[in-house]
């Protein structure tokens, strides 16, 4: 019998109340979950939802006094953050960007000060927030500045999805084409290699990992005939990092890498920007995928997909990430 001392405690965020969020979470509560769930939104938001789409729910106020027990089927433990105005399935409203963050910095805090062991957080739609007028480019960014405000320490993070057989990080994350040959330094790049290193030796149990890096350019430059980035930049820095990482590699052509023979030699692929590597993941296994943020001081795992609006309210969202998500939470904290 699972023993109240060995119960995780995590925080769980929505994301959009507009979107499939509400839905999936309330989905995933019909089934018992050998942790302590802690829902972060709108009760009235939750409960709305709930009845439209015809689940039987039980919504209970959570309070830090609240005893520590597994997930009961049907149960809703929430921690409330108010809305704005009502959200509607499918319809943004940047009056409701707030209530999004608000969600989110509740969470952080939780996590901080250990109320929360960790976060699994549902889809954000990332323009009605900035419609709403909060600069905001993803979960990443915005819980790595909160981590910083609130320890006062620097606080480097590293996007890293994962799907069975397959991780792929990220050395920029959501930035314009043109900004990433600026944003890709050697400082960056080298302390982003000794973040996932870290992360898969502690976290991940991956003792020795192999990590592969993609070159910037097609075909990895052609010795400099395509782009200079590879000789000038990740080469150097690979280099500098071989005595101590002897299993950080490259940097390969992208194009060829994603392949069984090369992919049986690697524990994660270094990505140089987002869509390099991750539509080969979510072609791989979209809704059995989740993203893992790198570097926080906190464990953060969050689906792989957007908010699908159309789908919102009509019993046709599929909880398969969020699922993967918790599964993977509870793996990290248990190990």
């Amino acid at each position: 019998m699972l023993n109240s001392s060995n119960v995780l405690r995590l925080a769980l965020t929505p994301g959009e109340p507009a979107g499939i969020g509400p839905d999936i979470v309330l989905s995933l509560l019909q089934q018992a979950h050998p942790c302590q769930l802690i829902v972060i939104a709108d009760p009235q938001l939750m409960r709305a939802r709930a009845e439209k789409l015809g689940l039987q729910i039980t919504i209970t106020h959570w309070h830090e006094n609240y005893p520590l027990c597994p997930q009961q089927a049907g149960e809703l433990l929430i921690l409330p953050v108010s809305l704005a105005t009502t959200a509607r399935c499918g319809q943004l409203n940047a009056q409701n960007a707030h209530y999004v963050l608000n969600t989110l910095k509740q969470a952080a805090a939780g996590c901080l000060n250990g109320t929360f062991q960790g976060l699994v957080t549902g889809p954000v739609h990332k323009g009605i927030i900035n419609e709403g007028g909060i600069a905001f480019s993803g979960h990443t960014e915005f819980l790595a500045e909160y981590a910083e405000q609130h320890t006062k320490k620097s606080c480097p993070v590293v996007m890293m999805l994962a799907t069975p057989g397959l991780r792929v990080a990220l050395a920029t994350t959501h930035c314009p084409l043109t900004e990433i040959v600026h944003q890709l330094t050697a400082e960056k790049l080298e302390t982003t290699l000794r973040i996932l290193h870290h992360s898969l030796t502690d976290w991940l149990n991956t003792p020795e990992p192999r990590i592969l890096v993609c070159g910037l350019n097609p075909h990895a430059g052609e010795d400099g005939h395509l782009g200079t980035e590879e000789i000038t930049l990740i080469s150097p820095v690979i280099e500098n990092l071989k005595d101590e990482y002897p299993g950080i590699r490259g940097p390969f052509s992208a194009d060829t890498l994603f392949t069984p023979e090369k992919l049986q030699h690697a524990d994660a692929i270094l990505s140089m920007y987002h869509d390099q590597g991750l539509p080969v993941l979510k072609s791989r296994g979209f809704g059995q995928a989740v993203n893992i943020t790198l570097g926080l001081p906190f464990l953060r795992v969050s689906v792989d997909h957007g908010t699908a609006l159309a789908l919102a309210g009509t019993q046709q969202s599929d909880t398969g990430s969020l699922n993967y998500a918790l599964k993977t939470a509870i793996e990290i904290l248990s190990s």
